[in-house]
Order: C-alpha cells, then structure tokens, then sequence
C-alpha cells in the first residue's frame, strides 16, 4: 500500500507537480515509512530507525528498545496533538518505487484517492506502529548525532525548526 499524508480533507485528486526533482510527479511513500508523516506537514522532525549496516552501540545509545523514533520540538506538540490528518491511499497502479531507503514513490500522471483515512490523534497512530515519540526543546543535536551514527534517518521540515543555538565555550 503507498499513502499520502495531508492537513487538507477534500483532495479529489492529485496532480503531479514539478519536484525539487525538476520533474512533475505525484509522491507517495510506503507504509514501512508512514510513520515518518503521521505528522503535521510543516512540523520539524528527526525520525531513525536500525537498518542493516547499524551497529549495535547506535542501536543501544539511540533505540533502546524502539524499532523507530520519531522526535519533534516541544513548540509543536500541541499542534501535533490536535491536528486532523488524513491519509489518503492512492492506487499503486502508476507509482514507481524512486528512493528505496526512504520508501519515496511516485507516479508522473495524476491520481485520486482509493480510499482516505482521517487520524484524529497522531501520536496513537504513532504508538500504534510501535514509534517513540520523543519531545525535545531543541532538534539539533539529536539531528547531529543522528546524521553521524550508523542508523538509518530523515529529518523532514528542519528549516522550520527553531533556529541553532550558539555553541559556548
């Protein structure tokens, strides 16, 4: 199954538009990676998991116990917990599988929902999937940590993260 996650109830159909890609095309992701989007579009996320080249030592400092995490700031929790996503199901038919590790689809003709989903509460839609969510005030040092660990990762929407903080010395 391929879904694409949205604020907005009422898409009829989707269009391909031009990617950063420089092609039009219409992105869906796969269900092992939906987790990574049960989340309000524009909210900031560092989100990992093990993959076959982790090392135990990342999976033990970062894991613990969770096969994912997904970590967002704490000036988005509330939007979070309040926001209505829905999770549309576009038929699979024209979508072709373009990024393997990040479970990115897409189709380059446009597409209607088979079928949508409204998710009233994303964190237990989160938890349902077995994810941590963890709630921090600031994403930058775990996105550091993340990108040099062995662990397998996205880190979506950081521009709208809050801004670095001066290291001191």
């Amino acid at each position: 199954m391929l879904f694409h996650v949205s604020e907005d109830g009422g898409i009829q159909h989707f269009a391909p538009r031009v990617s950063d890609r420089g092609e039009a095309v219409v992105w869906a992701v796969d269900e092992a990676h939906l987790r990574n989007y049960l989340l309000p579009r524009d909210c900031p996320r560092v989100t990992f998991y093990a993959g076959p080249a982790t090392n135990p030592s990342d999976i033990d400092s970062f894991l613990g116990s969770s096969p994912a995490v997904v970590a967002v700031e704490a000036g988005w929790f509330d939007r979070l917990r309040t926001s209505r996503l829905y999770c549309y199901h576009p038929p699979p038919a024209t979508f072709e599988r373009v990024d393997e590790s990040a479970g990115y689809f897409v189709s380059r003709v446009a597409v209607g929902p088979a079928r949508v989903d409204v998710v009233d509460d994303a964190i237990a839609a989160l938890l349902e999937r077995g994810v941590e969510v963890r709630v921090l005030p600031d994403l930058w040092a775990l996105h550091d940590a993340v990108i040099a660990s062995t662990l397998q990762f996205s880190m979506i929407r950081m521009r709208n993260a809050r801004p670095r903080q001066a290291v001191r010395a």
